[in-house]
């Protein structure tokens, strides 16, 4: 099997449910199981700023799908939970990204593995530090790779409030 990390994202409607939806569906994914899910990030956006906070999580997966099958199947499951593809980095219902996928690099039109700007963003790499604090990306530690960023006003959140973290 395959080891894969994806990120999960959302700003829009029942927040936590839509997670948890996603989780589910990923969890009916054909010889794939869930290893690992982090704590919830509650993040300012990126990119396009005019929007609500996002939810992030990372997952951590075993899977014997390709990983062209794999963003299918994600790619189906955003369908399902209804996102619209309308402002680039803008509000959405659910995002599920690739980030790494076992230690292979793919740079074809459909699908970047490493996912190209996770070293950029800190709403990936905290709850991917969640799963594993020893995780190296492309021959860097992940530690040093969030050391080199500035604060992103990520919070871990929770039913009883937030708690700062980056």
């Amino acid at each position: 099997m395959h080891s894969v990390y994806l990120s999960i994202g959302t700003n829009m409607g029942d927040r936590i449910k839509n997670i948890n939806d996603a989780i589910d569906n990923i969890r009916r994914f054909e010889d794939t199981n869930i290893v690992k899910v982090s704590k919830v990030y509650e993040t300012e956006p990126w990119g396009y700023i005019n929007q609500e906070k996002f939810l992030n999580i990372c997952v951590k997966i075993n899977t014997n799908l390709s990983p062209h099958s794999l963003l299918e199947k994600c790619q189906e499951v955003e369908n399902i939970l209804h996102r619209e593809r309308i402002i680039r980095w803008g509000p959405r219902s659910i995002d599920i990204d690739i980030l790494l996928y076992d230690d292979i690099i793919s740079d074809d039109e459909k699908l970047i593995i490493p996912h190209p700007r996770m070293k950029e963003r800190a709403f990936v790499l905290v709850p991917l530090m969640d799963i594993d604090p020893n995780l190296y990306i492309q021959g860097e530690n992940i530690k040093d790779i969030l050391s080199t960023l500035k604060e992103q006003g990520i919070k871990e959140y929770t039913e009883n409030g937030e708690k700062g973290v980056w």
